[in-house]
């Protein structure tokens, strides 16, 4: 490509990162800031008095402990799984494949859509380690690489999580009891996540942002900022019991330090998981990611205290989630309960038409998405309302479960709370990345936006 056209997409990212850099407050910050406009939004449009609407916030607070608990071990052990020994050498020789800063983008990129695609939680740890990878190999090859962009390029795979095999509120509505079956009947995921309509633009998507993604990179060498790869130096690992004599070891050092207890354990809980795929057939739930990850961890670290040294290194990656995750169940609260995503919703049917509806549940789905930053919990409170709308303008309910499942996954890329755990593995800031996630914004929101207006009433 020539040197003017990706002049043309790398200064069209420009404005994006400089408004992230200076005005972007952190993840935190960022959620209070939407607890009050919540709050705010709340008093001025619902009935409710500050009073119930400060009782609905304190109520919501621990709604979502469960979810919170699932998620951190899930991305505690996923960690630690991906720095055992024979990860970190496949890792690292995908890392050295890219000969070029434009494979290096594109690589990290279409490797993070596959991985999301399978499983959300899965898509951001890989994206973050295999960037980390990536970079570290580019280094080596003495490829000028902008770190940030490259770990931009991850974070961007996420934005198709929400059509994989994952996808919540798809998953959801093909359960047999949940709580929209009276009205809308079991809704098989032939018709979501394997239709062909989703199959298809999740591809086309993953293949517009794996172009986009190195199209945005500098083209001056003063703007790169390569990876620190001091930061991220391996200390050479060394097994517990090279330290200490054969000899002299005690019986808690040779248990502690006994591969088969951790083979054992490991094994025993990968055994499990198969028993249930043989008893109620493939379906992942966030359980069975946890002990599939906990398993295949324990199976390849060299014993069982190594296990445990890799879990500690973990849980600094998921602080900021344990801290957040209540005030964002607290919105979720505020919302519910004073009826004000009832309020939203409703305006939203008002203007929408049975061939608009998708395209308005997927902008709504993106809207919410910024207050409550998981799918799970926004399905729970937006589903229903969108559900009724879809028998009132007679249009298919599959059609609003892709419209509210899309703007869930396109706003993630301006909302930083899921940058969180992708961002403490490559060690980077969220104001670093998202100045080039918004560009992918812009472009998946023309093109989910596009393709809901396709799809019309669904019939």
């Amino acid at each position: 490509m020539s040197f003017k056209k990706l002049k043309v997409f790398n200064s069209l990212s420009k404005p994006f990162v400089k408004l992230v850099e200076r005005y972007y407050p952190d993840a935190f910050i960022f959620v209070i800031v939407l607890t009050v406009l919540t709050f705010a939004l709340a008093l001025g449009n619902t009935d409710s008095t500050s009073i119930e609407v400060l009782e609905a916030w304190g109520k919501g607070l621990p709604k979502l402990f469960t979810f919170t608990a699932q998620i951190t071990i899930i991305m505690i052990t996923a960690h630690a799984l991906a720095h055992t020994t024979p990860i970190e050498n496949i890792l690292s020789k995908i890392g050295s494949y890219p000969n070029s800063a434009i494979q290096a983008y594109a690589v990290v990129t279409f490797i993070s859509g596959l991985a999301s695609l399978f499983a959300w939680s899965f898509g951001l740890i890989v994206g973050g380690i295999i960037s980390k990878f990536v970079a570290m190999g580019c280094h080596k090859k003495k490829i000028p690489i902008h770190y940030p962009l490259l770990v931009a390029s991850a974070y961007s795979g996420y934005v198709i999580w929400h059509m994989g095999y994952s996808s919540s509120s798809a998953l959801f509505v093909s359960s047999a009891g949940h709580s929209l079956e009276s009205k809308i009947g079991i809704i098989p995921v032939t018709e979501t996540i394997f239709s062909n309509f989703n199959m298809s633009l999740a591809f086309i998507t993953l293949i517009i942002i794996t172009i986009i993604n190195p199209l945005m990179r500098p083209v001056k060498k003063g703007e790169i900022k390569e990876i620190d790869i001091k930061v991220f130096k391996f200390k050479k690992k060394t097994k517990d019991t090279e330290s200490v004599n054969h000899n002299d070891r005690t019986f808690a050092q040779i248990i502690e330090n006994n591969r088969f207890i951790s083979l054992f354990v490991g094994s025993c809980l990968l055994f499990f998981i198969f028993y249930i795929f043989y008893k109620k057939g493939f379906s992942l739930d966030l359980n069975l990611v946890s002990w599939t990850f906990l398993g295949l961890g324990l199976i390849l670290s060299a014993s069982s205290i190594h296990y445990v040294k890799l879990v500690n290194n973990a849980a600094i990656t998921v602080g900021p989630i344990i801290l957040q995750y209540p005030f964002y169940a607290g919105i979720m609260g505020m919302m519910a309960d004073t009826g004000l995503i009832n309020v939203m919703a409703e305006k939203i049917s008002e203007i929408s038409s049975s061939e608009t509806l998708g395209f308005y549940s997927f902008l709504s789905g993106g809207l919410v998405n910024m207050f409550i930053p998981s799918g799970g919990g926004q399905w729970a409170v937006q589903g229903p309302v969108m559900i009724e709308a879809a028998e009132n303008l007679n249009v298919k309910p599959y059609v609003v479960v892709l419209g509210v499942a899309y703007g869930d996954q396109w706003t993630n890329m301006i909302q930083p709370f899921w940058t969180i755990p992708l961002l403490a593995i490559a060690g980077l800031h969220m104001r670093q990345i998202m100045g080039y996630t918004f560009v992918i914004f812009l472009f998946t929101g023309i093109l989910y936006g596009s393709a809901l207006l396709y799809l019309g009433d669904g019939y």
